[in-house]
């Protein structure tokens, strides 16, 4: 059973806002495609656009020098990008790219920030989203810094899972391999492990995930804090606490 579960056909930060934040943000919002590798957001640039996906997956991705690069945190219809709006500043060294295609809705930038200054309810509960970002940014720096490879992509396939609707995700080892911080042939031997223990079926282009349950055994505990702590504020727990107020959209 995937740990992240979002109302079908809709983000879920927006499906948990009441029903006054839901109709201040609705009119503003666009639809929008998410092209493989598009470009969400560039570093040190002004968030122009801020994406809450409907489906597919965005990555944050830290960039060094020398070119090189490695995924800091993902999102899909659980959250949204552009977190910089949020925060009161107007960018970010790191990019925001979409690593498997989808579709959602956008808001300009500059009409967040006014919305946010009209509505404390609304800018509250989308902070919500970027307190459990910063918590899965930890576990994965604890991840990278501590775990086996095929613990990280057991790990990192596990978040993907959560975030789209079937068992099949589209992705190249290349893509990977940038997802990861390892070379492609490091991310090879990653699969064929995996593959080799029955937790996936990997194919150009496209991984299967097979078994659930024994890809989350192999990420030793890498994988599921972030999560929880998502049910906890923005998922259905949440809404029978009383902590969000879920608008079902007919």
């Amino acid at each position: 059973m995937k740990h992240i579960l979002c109302p079908d056909g809709q983000n879920n930060l927006l499906a948990t806002l009441s029903r006054a934040d839901l109709e201040l943000i609705e009119p503003h919002l666009t639809p929008v495609s998410l092209t493989n590798g598009m470009v969400i957001e560039k570093p040190d640039r002004p968030t122009e656009h801020v994406v809450f996906p409907v489906s597919g997956v965005g990555s944050i991705i830290a960039l060094g020098a020398g070119g090189r690069s490695i995924e800091a945190g993902l999102f899909g219809r659980d959250g949204m990008s552009g977190v910089s709006v949020l925060l009161g500043v107007h960018g970010t060294p790191h990019e925001t790219r979409v690593q498997v295609p989808g579709s959602g809705v956008t808001i300009a930038g500059e009409k967040l920030r006014e919305l946010l200054g009209q509505s404390v309810t609304l800018h509250q509960h989308l902070l919500r989203f970027v307190h459990t970002l910063m918590i899965q940014m930890g576990q994965t720096a604890l991840s990278n810094g501590q775990a086996k490879l095929e613990e990280r992509l057991a790990r990192w396939l596990l978040m993907c899972h959560d975030r789209v609707r079937d068992d099949r995700i589209r992705l190249t080892h290349e893509f990977l391999s940038v997802m990861l911080g390892v070379r492609r042939a490091g991310v090879t031997v990653g699969t064929h492990l995996l593959e080799g223990k029955g937790l996936i079926r990997a194919a150009r282009g496209e991984i299967t995930i097979l078994d659930r349950e024994g890809l989350e055994i192999e990420a030793k505990g890498s994988y599921g804090v972030a999560e929880a702590e998502y049910a906890r504020l923005l998922g259905s727990s949440a809404a029978e606490t009383g902590d969000v107020a879920i608008r079902r959209r007919k």
